[in-house]
């Protein structure tokens, strides 16, 4: 009698909570479905959210017409027209200013004759060609767009406050017109 005792004690501790065949077909389906269901929620909510995906903003019109702009563009100026044509103080306190007012960089400040003396007996067309060209932290024309006689022009005011007595450059020659 002891072992059927032990027996049905044995059976009774390996029960679980599904006791009939309709519990276990329940409990398959919900296995299987809930998941699915789940998975379907997730992805449905993931592709209906209106954030834009990543680099999406590289397809904007405006990141489009960025990229397709030209690198760089031509401006015509006519030789002759002296009315648009900046003074020598107008192209220095444009340009010139922001190193040669303080002495940034190196850079002889305007009206310091003694900055200005070794540099003046070089002669204005050698400071004209530093100034065109470039010299040690300078870069050309200061790095500004002005044309080479506005530069000339400029070149003329600060070595005539530091002490020259050079003559204001020519103006260009107007281009002579086609027949």
């Amino acid at each position: 009698m002891s072992a059927d005792h032990d027996h049905a004690n044995h059976e009774e501790g390996h029960t679980g909570p599904i006791k009939t065949p309709k519990q276990l077909a329940w409990a398959v389906f919900f296995a299987f479905v809930v998941p699915v269901i789940i998975i379907i929620m997730l992805a449905y909510s993931v592709t209906t959210n209106t954030k834009p995906g990543a680099g999406a903003e590289a397809f904007t019109a405006e990141a489009v017409a960025t990229r397709l702009a030209p690198v760089g563009k031509v401006a015509v100026k006519a030789a002759g027209d002296m009315a648009a044509m900046k003074t020598g103080e107008q192209v220095f306190q444009a340009q010139c200013s922001a190193c040669h007012a303080t002495g940034a960089a190196g850079a002889p400040k305007v009206g310091d004759a003694a900055a200005w003396g070794p540099r003046i007996k070089t002669g204005f067309e050698a400071l004209l060609n530093s100034a065109l060209k470039g010299k040690n932290a300078m870069g050309a024309q200061g790095g500004g767009d002005f044309s080479d006689f506005e530069i000339g022009r400029a070149v003329v005011y600060m070595a005539n406050q530091g002490g020259a007595k050079f003559d204001e450059p020519k103006a260009p020659a107007a281009a002579a017109s086609a027949p």
